[in-house]
């Protein structure tokens, strides 16, 4: 790799108009299932830059952004993939959300931290290549994708449909001094329990399902899965009853308290270990309601995974994902984390609790792409204060080392 071409290219990097995107970013809400305005605004902002954008509708009148930025031919290519979906927010902020304020290294805003601020960051590195003149060979592609936080639903139809490249990096929230290769299978399910409705005046022939879910609820909790342990992930597997709902009839009829419940719904999270698989999963949790059933002969349960879209949780099984050492893609990016840190990282591979979540890398890597996880860090204001801050000298350095990166990978021959 030439140094002045990359000097040109790190003397590119525009810290205030990084800060000016993240906050145009902060000011347009993407909660999952409602990105198509962030990704509008991105298909512009890119478009007026000279990148070839494409809207993918991924559900009717759900829009992710691809924007690429073409080499000249002959070279390898590159993806940076960042998810445009935010989480919910906490309630008791203390500053507006959607008023994004810089204070010293900070820059708070909602869904900064996951994944606005990787998302400034990757088109920061993808506009310093382009303004500084220096024509990679391959391609350089931008995925802005909808429903990370769904299982990746966005980066799924990217991809069947297209385009995939030689290498990716995707920037997620977990600091510009660690590079993770190493992530937990994440899935979510449905528990449903059935009953059998009465009036209260009845209620002796009823069958309770929010009785009997408050059963079905320790033994989820306390369920032995089938796994072998890793000492690089001593917190998994681990799983986490988050959400319940009960009334009458599969739609939760409210409207009649003096009816006992025949339905009733518990959402469930797991995270799991490589070497365990979502079938495995699966089956480790129905033996253990199956133990339930055998003391309980009302105990009714059904299992839906994934679940119905309207709850807005995973729609998609993210499987887990470990990198082998030996990919190109982990030593390019380690060498110019080197050339812009001037120092070692703090973690390689598996680094905690970051490994405890999961992402957009598994399905990269079982589509063939070869990929890893770097990105700013940040977190909330404190215990009590859940204002979400991302650093802003972690977002710089990481659009420094994208850029670096893609110089080298993209100067490779095809």
């Amino acid at each position: 790799m030439a140094t002045d071409l990359a000097q040109s290219i790190l003397d590119s990097v525009d810290r205030e108009e990084m800060l000016r995107l993240a906050q145009e970013l902060i000011r347009i809400p993407s909660f999952k299932t409602e990105e198509s305005d962030v990704a509008r605004f991105l298909g512009e902002y890119l478009g007026q830059r000279g990148y070839e954008v494409q809207l993918q509708e991924v559900e009717p009148g759900r829009f992710q952004t691809v924007a690429t930025l073409r080499g000249s031919g002959g070279g390898k290519s590159l993806m940076l993939n960042g998810h445009i979906d935010i989480d919910p927010l906490a309630m008791g902020w203390k500053r507006d959300p959607w008023t994004p304020s810089i204070e010293g290294d900070l820059i708070f805003g909602a869904g900064i931290r996951n994944m606005k601020s990787g998302v400034s960051s990757l088109i920061t590195a993808a506009e310093a290549v382009r303004k500084s003149g220096v024509k990679l060979k391959g391609d350089l592609v931008l995925a802005c994708v909808v429903g990370e936080l769904q299982g990746g639903v966005g980066t799924t139809y990217l991809t069947r449909n297209g385009p995939l490249t030689d290498m990716a990096v995707v920037p997620e929230p977990f600091g510009a001094q660690n590079i993770l290769t190493v992530h937990a299978g994440v899935l979510e399910m449905a528990v449903h329990v059935l009953g059998n409705s009465r009036h209260i005046s009845r209620k002796e022939e009823a069958v309770d399902a929010i009785a009997k879910m408050c059963k079905a609820v320790p033994a989820i909790d306390g369920v032995e899965f089938t796994y072998t342990p890793r000492e690089d992930l001593p917190g998994l597997p681990r799983i986490n009853v988050g959400a319940i709902i009960g009334g009458r009839g599969r739609d939760y009829d409210m409207r009649g308290p003096n009816f006992v419940s025949d339905f009733c719904t518990v959402l469930v999270d797991v995270r799991f270990l490589p070497g365990m698989t979502s079938a495995s999963v699966k089956a480790d949790i129905e033996r253990a309601l199956d133990a339930v059933k055998a003391d309980d002969p009302d105990f009714h349960y059904e299992i839906e995974m994934p679940p119905d879209p309207k709850y807005r949780v995973f729609t998609v099984v993210m499987e887990p994902f470990d990198l082998p050492k030996d990919e190109y893609i982990l030593d390019c990016v380690l060498r110019q984390y080197r050339a812009v840190a001037g120092r070692e990282p703090d973690g390689v591979g598996t680094v905690l609790p970051g490994s405890y979540t999961g992402d957009d890398t598994c399905h990269l890597w079982a589509a063939g792409v070869p990929c890893l996880l770097y990105g700013p860090g940040g977190g909330s204001e404190s215990a009590d204060i859940p204002d979400e801050f991302s650093r802003i000298s972690d977002m710089e350095q990481v659009a420094k080392v994208l850029a670096l990166t893609a110089l080298e990978v993209c100067s490779l021959p095809k």
